[in-house]
């Protein structure tokens, strides 16, 4: 398998790499046991700290260089990759502050004598990581796995090797010990023999649904322990009472953000009956206004999809969605220019008995439904494999606080779209996979809590 390096943009070539074979894929894995084994999980919170902030440091220097590079590789907005990069440098920093009071060993109540228990590593975790934030993946996962005393082995997607391999040159630069990171590029296929590998006690997934059900059979199979966030469908729910100036700007941003290509991206819109034509209508104004050009450019509106087969897939489902009886508000064709551009775009009428009605869409096209009530929202809203999360837009908080209780996701975010921050958990529900990143939960969910029983 070759890795490739694809500029979404212009569709040329940049670079492409080998797959690692099995002498490299071995030295690896014996690499990150040992190091794991005989250092990493051996330092003090603050000295493993010090080597993430390092981390930390560098990528905050070379912030405009990774942005660009994340631009170029898959297709990002500067602004957006701009972003990216300064969160990855906030999530090191939160774990590297914070590690060792979240992981502090926990007195438990007994009748007699003690007994506490205290957070210890499982050694080396592999991560498998997908290409819509090429940056934030990484590092979600390998800052708490790492400040546990962890080691990491990372697959990150086919299509962004140098981000890829830019990331694993953070902690070379930063002189962290050889194996406390290290890329691997290996196909699906060969991922399989490294997840049953004993080395490897641990996997987190974040990736397709698809991808999910092979890694927690594989995982399974092995007894490993396996976190996964797969995709999402979330419902930006708008009731009856809602002011559209404040709903449109977020439907915008909420489906617009990565151009589509977010797990957690506003995808299915549902209205109530008294404000859904003038919701439609001014949605679609707003799409048709943003501008496409190059992702580099910080005028852009409308950023390329991140590869041929991106595009093909959403068109396939948009054609699917019109064979079955939506309708196109706007959009629903690729542009005719170089790049792989999809007209931002909008269906309607997409009924229970169409195909794409379950279906993730991982590009810039939003589904709009229509309700007569709170209850048919909300029903409408868990009408979906899917349960990563969702919106609900009312100024009266409290109805909205009450319509949200009861959407099935493992999110809900009030007057706005979904929000990440290195102190609040992600994660979800159904198909959209079990586990959570990011705050406290992020990091104990790669420790063994080992209880230790002390008898008078």
């Amino acid at each position: 398998m070759t890795f490739k390096s694809i500029n979404p943009y212009t569709e040329t070539l940049i670079a492409e790499y080998d797959e690692h074979n099995d002498a490299r894929v071995e030295s690896i894995l014996a690499q990150a046991e040992k190091t794991y084994a005989t250092d990493w999980r051996e330092r003090s919170y603050g000295e493993r700290a010090e080597v993430i902030r390092k981390v930390a440091d560098l990528l905050e220097n070379r912030l405009d260089d990774y942005a660009h590079l994340a631009t170029t590789e898959m297709g990002k907005r500067l602004p957006e990759a701009q972003w990216e990069v300064r969160f990855c440098v906030d999530v090191l920093r939160y774990y590297a502050d914070h590690a060792e009071s979240i992981l502090a060993s926990r007195p438990l109540q007994v009748q007699q004598g003690k007994a506490r228990v205290e957070a210890r590593p499982l050694g080396p975790v592999l991560c498998i990581e997908p290409w819509n934030f090429p940056f934030f993946q990484l590092t979600r996962v390998a800052a708490p796995i790492l400040m546990a005393g962890n080691t990491v082995v990372m697959k990150h997607a086919a299509s962004v090797p140098q981000c890829a391999l830019a990331f694993e040159k953070l902690f070379i630069d930063a002189g962290a010990p050889a194996g406390i990171y290290t890329n691997l590029f290996v196909s699906n296929v060969r991922a399989a023999g490294v997840i049953a590998d004993k080395r490897i006690r641990a996997i987190s997934l974040t990736g397709s649904e698809r991808a999910g059900i092979a890694v927690a059979a594989q995982a399974g199979k092995a007894l490993k322990k396996v976190t996964m966030e797969l995709g999402g469908s979330d419902a930006f729910v708008v009731l009856d009472d809602a002011n559209l100036d404040v709903a449109i700007p977020l439907a915008v941003f909420g489906r617009m953000m990565n151009t589509g290509q977010g797990c957690g991206c506003s995808k299915r819109f549902i209205l109530p009956a008294n404000l859904y034509e003038q919701f439609v209508a001014r949605f679609a104004q707003e799409l048709e206004a943003l501008t496409p050009g190059d992702p580099l450019d910080p005028a852009t509106g409308v950023g390329p999809l991140s590869s041929k087969a991106a595009l093909d897939r959403a068109l396939q489902q948009i054609d699917e969605a019109v064979a079955h009886g939506a309708k196109i508000v706007t959009g629903g064709k690729r542009l005719d220019r170089e790049g792989y551009f999809l007209a931002p775009t909008i269906l309607t009428d997409v009924n229970a008995d169409n195909p794409v009605f379950h279906q993730e869409i991982f590009a810039p096209v939003a589904v709009v439904f229509r309700v007569e009530s709170d209850a048919e929202a909300i029903a409408l809203a868990n009408d979906s494999p899917y349960g990563l999360g969702g919106s609900v837009i009312s100024p009266d908080v409290e109805r909205a606080e009450q319509v949200a209780a009861q959407i099935d996701t493992g999110m809900i975010f009030i007057n706005q779209v979904a929000d990440s921050a290195p102190n609040l958990p992600w994660g979800g529900v159904k198909n959209s996979g079990y586990g959570r990143e990011l705050a406290d939960f992020g990091i104990t969910e790669f420790v063994n809590w080992k209880l230790i029983r002390t008898a008078e």
